[in-house]
């Protein structure tokens, strides 16, 4: 028999998610079942599936030595770790950190999450999970993220240390209270120094190449405020610097509506010409988008506080911009 006390992170969800969480390798009938010939107990009572445990709760489950540790066995997957790799989570990159999140100025060139790409490679997210593994009081939540950013952009990713931080920032996020600038660096020029794009935008699934995401009049809203910081002219190329900020977190929402207006972000393979994503490569060295996610405001849930915070541009935006 295991007994365990639920603690903060595990309260308030369904029995049969927490068992699934704590029993990775067991299937849901097999959890179903443990249930139901009387072997999951809180407090000494049986509880159904839909059950939501509490904090403090005690659960009792009945079953071999042997069993337990076969159901919570994760799948090993083979994923492909080196030092190089390691480095991208660097302590110098942690921006801001207390008991309840952790801000990281993510470097280009690694998936924040493991679905984002099929690849063997290790992921922010599961960096972060292993480097706290054990360190955190909880029996299955672990570290996640509030938001995402594409594998070639640099900047700014939080993750939440605690459940209930966790459900604090994501409802923040969907009421636009989170507020994300970004800096960006594109072809060409605006039509003024400072403007709102306002269009919706389609995501058409299953693609994987330049239709993926569309503007489309008959799809999500999104809007993407810009302000100029700099021109400049290089050879017959005009090379704006931008801060962007955005109301809403669309997928891809920066590079598709900068391209709408002809000035995309420089190095976009997706949603541009790979002519001159070519020339900047061979002259500049840059070879990933030009976007970072620069700055950040929210409300700590944890003291309710405002905190404003700022990533530094990584070394291959900053070498480019001095090259110019």
């Amino acid at each position: 028999m295991k007994q365990f006390t639920i603690w903060e992170n595990d309260a308030n969800q369904r029995l049969d998610k927490f068992l699934k969480k704590l029993f990775p390798s067991a299937t849901r009938s097999l959890i179903y079942k443990l249930n139901r010939k009387w072997n999951i107990k809180i407090n000494w009572k049986k509880q159904d599936n839909e059950y939501k445990i509490q904090i403090w709760e005690e659960i009792k489950i009945f079953v071999s030595d042997d069993d337990f540790k076969k159901m919570s066995e994760e799948e090993i997957k083979e994923i492909s770790i080196n030092q190089e790799f390691r480095e991208k989570l660097d302590k110098k990159d942690i921006v801001f950190e207390d008991a309840w999140l952790l801000v990281i100025n993510k470097n280009p060139g690694i998936n924040v999450h493991p679905w984002d790409h099929k690849t063997k490679e290790l992921s922010l997210i599961a960096l972060v999970q292993d480097y706290f593994s054990g360190k955190l009081d909880s029996l299955t939540f672990k570290p996640s993220l509030i938001h995402r950013i594409d594998r070639d952009t640099s900047g700014i990713i939080m993750i939440a240390k605690k459940k209930n931080i966790l459900d604090s920032m994501l409802s923040q996020l969907q009421k636009n209270k989170i507020k994300k600038t970004y800096f960006a660096i594109i072809f060409w020029k605006l039509p003024a120094k400072s403007g709102t794009i306002n269009k919706k935008l389609l995501r058409i699934e299953g693609a994987s190449k330049e239709d993926k995401i569309q503007v489309s009049e008959n799809w999500q809203i999104a809007i993407t405020h810009y302000k100029v910081i700099e021109e400049k002219k290089v050879w017959d190329l005009i090379i704006s610097s931008l801060e962007v900020r955005i109301e809403t977190g669309r997928m891809h929402q920066i590079r598709v509506h900068m391209a709408s207006l002809w000035t995309p972000i420089i190095w976009d393979d997706k949603y541009w010409d790979k002519k001159l994503n070519s020339f900047i490569a061979r002259n500049y060295w840059l070879k990933r988008q030009a976007l970072h996610s620069w700055k950040t405001e929210f409300i700590n849930p944890s003291t309710n506080k405002e905190i404003k915070l700022e990533a530094r541009l990584k070394e291959d935006l900053t070498k480019f911009l001095n090259s110019l």
